[in-house]
């Protein structure tokens, strides 16, 4: 079998394990919608008081997107990885010509498909409650998918040194809360101590809110980098940071349990 025919099936085989747990499924639809239902729809805040969730709607569009790009593919991850080294699986894959990376990018495919499938449905609730107003640009689906590659292989990353599925679920939510809040998306620079200006920008999520956002809604002011458009210049940088990550994940993965 060629390797585009070990990487098909084994995302098939991903993608019906996915859709048989219906609680996963459930879940992981049922979190952004109640995140923008509350923070989107109920909680307002007057723009003039400086405070949490002042800006315009259209602003937090990367900060809802963010919530799927970053903690699905963390946590679908890292308790899969764990869950195949419980079950001494990377064993028998280890006998199979699919490799270490292939099976990665297999179940990084199966996530590209769930976390689209969840963007479309977050920037719908996002129009429909909030009245944002928002630039559908096509380069929001390169955003979307090299997004899902880094936090795929973080997540994989953490499924292989973590020493359970609960271990690495709670591994998950300790990285991925800190990242969420803290890396441009529902919190702006200005209101975070000026010292932690370099923390934030070692967050890969930092690129992607800042690039989706300069995409999606103009007068969010994001600034050029290095003199390159913010789009471009942003998505380039997630672009090293993912292939870094994903390969560093691909590695971590266990040959043998």
């Amino acid at each position: 079998m060629s390797r585009l025919g070990r990487i098909r099936a084994e995302t098939s085989a991903g993608w019906r394990s996915f859709v048989r747990r219906r609680t996963a499924v459930f879940f992981t639809f049922f979190f952004p919608v109640i995140l923008i239902v509350i923070f989107g729809a109920l909680v307002r805040t007057d723009p003039a008081d400086g405070g949490l969730f002042a800006e315009p709607a259209a602003y937090y569009v990367p900060g809802y997107l963010a919530v799927v790009v970053l903690f699905t593919p963390l946590s679908r991850m890292g308790s899969e990885v764990a869950r195949h080294r419980e079950g001494n699986r990377f064993e028998k894959l280890a006998t199979t010509p699919l490799t270490r990376g292939e099976w990665l990018l297999a179940q990084t495919a199966v996530n590209a498909v769930i976390i689209g499938l969840a963007s479309l449905l977050i920037l719908g609730l996002v129009i429909i409650l909030t009245g944002a107003e928002i630039v559908f640009a096509p380069i929001l689906i390169a955003y979307v998918l090299i997004g899902v590659v880094c936090f795929c292989g973080l997540g994989a990353i953490l499924g292989s040194y973590t020493d359970s599925q609960d271990g690495a679920i709670a591994a998950s939510n300790a990285i991925g809360l800190p990242l969420l809040f803290l890396s441009e998306t529902f919190i702006s620079l200005e209101q975070l101590p000026g010292w932690f200006e370099p923390f934030v920008n070692l967050s890969p999520l930092t690129y992607f809110a800042r690039g989706v956002r300069a995409a999606t809604y103009a007068e969010a002011g994001v600034a050029d980098v290095a003199g390159i458009d913010p789009v471009l210049a942003n998505l380039g940088i997630l672009v090293v940071v993912a292939a870094v990550v994903f390969a560093i994940g691909a590695r971590s993965i266990p040959r043998t349990d």
